[in-house]
């Protein structure tokens, strides 16, 4: 074995230690117990098999950046992508997840933002601001928009010439501009006031780019501005260099596995490649299972489009970690006259097909259903007052403790699972399929 490699096996073993909870974790965590969502383990299968146990299981690189921050030896940040439909797109749930490992590990800026909201209506906390004069368009929609998308799943077009969308800073060295070289476009500028920091060259080419510019001290804010009508973002990175959990919220209305396809390869791999994650996270099933009960899918094409949206965002970023989260409690359509409340007939096999394939994909599972209370989960959140009209999506408190759900088994699995250098004991698939085992152990 190389001197390297003995120094490995030799050195003392990451210590984990769960971060002490929040006042807010506390408090979210009684309402989980109140509400039933008592809380379900992370399914983290070994990717590595060994003589004796395994190696590596499929979460370890994030566990090791975790390790890295705990130990205070981490160099820069441990970014996070966060992929999804509008359980998270109005960046609720990933913000539990955001605030409490910041909270833990440190903070280190917001990552990727867009120039406008995704709709007239929302919150802006992931979001420049603007008066108007930019057209979202996004991968959820029926037909599919003429543009290619970028991991964002949404580009904003300039309708006007000048429209402007400003970002106020929290102290950022540098910054990406990603934007799409379309025809007869015009250019984009980058200001800090009157100061011109970078101007993109568009050539028509259709392809998406990335202009980065500096960030002078004591810089306040930056405006991206269209020189011409048509100009197209699809994004604005802005972070902090100093060590820390930055997760991007990429949720988008009515996505599914199938609508990710949109995603253009050589702008999932290029993005991707500049955030360097170490965590995959997909928010998906919700729609899935209702495009089953309306005929529109199957499962067959569910299995087969989770499977390749998994193994073209791990090739992109093949450093990373990956986690589905599967679909909450869900119920038929509120509208169905005499259904109310009666469980959506595809959820369970929605369920488990991800779990199939995620596993078989070397991704860990995370069973956001079983670990909100299972069957009627949804009726208790609704009694509540933790649940919309539609009888779709949470508010309030209740996604607090959707986001509190993962955030917890996320933490309990790294403090459980022994680091990499050590065996873990496990059921190790048998040669040539795929990992299905999950590692359980004590720290």
């Amino acid at each position: 074995m190389p001197p390297a490699a003995v120094a490995r096996a030799l050195a003392p073993a990451p210590r984990r230690v769960a971060p002490e909870p929040t006042e807010r974790t506390r408090a979210t965590q009684a309402l989980a117990v109140k509400l039933g969502a008592l809380g379900a383990k992370v399914d983290d299968p070994c990717v590595a098999p060994g003589g004796s146990g395994c190696e590596r299981t499929a979460l370890a690189p994030f566990f090791e950046s975790l390790d890295a921050l705990s130990a205070g030896t981490a160099t820069g940040p441990t970014v996070i992508e966060a992929f999804g439909n509008s359980l998270i797109a109005g960046d609720r749930i990933v913000d539990i997840l955001r605030d409490d490992l910041g909270a833990g590990f440190g903070a280190a800026g917001r990552g990727v933002l867009l120039v406008d909201r995704m709709a007239p209506y929302g919150g802006r906390g992931r979001t420049g601001y603007s008066k108007g004069g930019w057209e979202p368009r996004t991968l959820g929609e029926l037909r599919k928009p003429p543009h290619p998308f970028g991991i964002t799943g949404v580009y904003h077009v300039a309708t006007v010439a000048r429209a402007r969308s400003r970002f106020k800073l929290e102290g950022e060295p540098r910054g990406t501009l990603w934007w799409l070289d379309v025809p007869k476009g015009g250019a984009l500028t980058v200001l800090s006031g009157d100061t011109v920091l970078a101007r993109t060259a568009p050539a028509g080419s259709g392809e998406s780019k990335a202009t980065r510019f500096e960030l002078p001290p004591g810089t306040t804010s930056v405006d991206i501005v269209a020189e011409a009508k048509g100009a197209v973002v699809q994004g604005v990175v802005l972070q902090q260099a100093r060590p820390g959990i930055v997760l991007d919220m990429l949720g988008v209305p009515s996505a599914d596995a199938s609508l990710y396809a949109r995603l253009d390869d050589a702008a999932l791999r290029s993005q991707l490649s500049e955030r360097e994650p170490r965590l995959l996270v997909f928010f998906l099933g919700g729609n899935e299972s209702k495009r089953l009960e309306w005929k529109r899918t199957d499962l067959e094409t569910l299995r087969t489009d989770l499977g390749a949206l998994l193994r073209r965002a791990r090739v992109a970023a093949p450093n990373s970690a990956c986690l589905v989260v599967g679909p909450m409690d869900a119920v038929r359509d509120s509208k169905d006259q005499g259904k109310a409340f009666t469980q959506r007939p595809f959820l369970e096999a929605v369920v488990d097909a991800e779990r199939e394939v995620t596993q078989a994909e070397g991704c860990a599972f995370f069973n956001l259903y079983e670990a909100m209370g299972g069957k009627g989960a949804l009726s208790r959140f609704h009694q509540s007052g933790f649940m919309h009209e539609d009888l779709v999506h949470p508010r309030g408190r209740g996604l607090d403790v959707l986001g509190h759900l993962v955030t917890d088994a996320l933490l309990r699995a790294w403090v459980e699972t022994p680091p990499a250098s050590r065996r873990v004991a496990s059921l190790a698939p048998a040669a040539g399929s795929p990992p299905t085992s999950t590692v359980e152990a004590a720290p």
